[in-house]
């Protein structure tokens, strides 16, 4: 196995995705042995069933992309899922909240998916690209307060992806052990290294065959 591919989430989140498609991301994570794949709560219950008896993680997301609805809602979308046999929850965080410095909010809606994902990891996107710096620290230290497990830089679907320094800064607020993922925009080997390099301990990317075929060719 490309020693890559175990940072890899192999991603498929597009409105349009068939369950042709899922099926052929399942086959393709199997074949390339990513960690995981990232899928929609309604593909939730089909790729358990692609994925069974595998190693392969089941991940999916709440409050996706926007991060602007409810508690209630990103908590019943978490609970659902796992329900479903996701793994992993990839939860948005609320940025209007966050940007009126409404930081208890922020926490206490954190804090609910936490709980609802019953002691699953859960990565909250903090959409980088809509943030300043002192917003992306203390974004950051809202998640590790929260009680999840990683902070995730960007949905892919605003107007920006993960920048290295992006991922540098989370890593520096988050700590050494804490989990950072780097997602958006990530589509060839190059820029994957240089995310890992930053520290980024996963890859959220839906260009995985790519990147893993851009090592194997050097």
């Amino acid at each position: 196995m490309d020693p890559i591919a175990n940072y890899i989430e192999h991603t498929l989140l597009r409105a349009d995705a068939t369950t042709a498609d899922i099926e052929k991301l399942c086959a393709e994570a199997l074949q390339y042995q990513f960690i995981g794949v990232c899928v929609n709560g309604s593909w939730v219950r089909h790729a358990r069933l692609c994925l069974q008896d595998t190693n392969v993680k089941i991940v999916s997301v709440a409050g996706f992309p926007l991060g602007a609805a409810s508690t209630a809602v990103k908590r019943f979308e978490t609970e659902t899922a796992i329900a479903d046999g996701a793994q992993e929850i990839d939860a948005v965080l609320h940025i209007g909240r966050l940007k009126q410095r409404d930081d208890a909010y922020v926490l206490a809606e954190l804090r609910e998916i936490v709980q609802a994902a019953a002691a699953r990891p859960v990565k909250v996107i903090i959409e980088t690209c809509l943030l300043n710096e002192e917003e992306k620290i203390r974004a950051c230290r809202l998640t590790v307060a929260s009680g999840a497990h990683f902070v995730k830089t960007s949905t892919g679907f605003s107007a920006g992806g993960a920048t290295v320094d992006d991922v540098a800064l989370m890593r520096k607020t988050v700590g050494r052990e804490f989990g950072v993922k780097a997602s958006g925009g990530i589509r060839d080997a190059k820029t994957a290294l240089a995310m890992i390099n930053a520290g980024a301990t996963r890859i959220g990317t839906s260009a995985g065959i790519a990147i893993v075929g851009g090592l194997s060719n050097k």
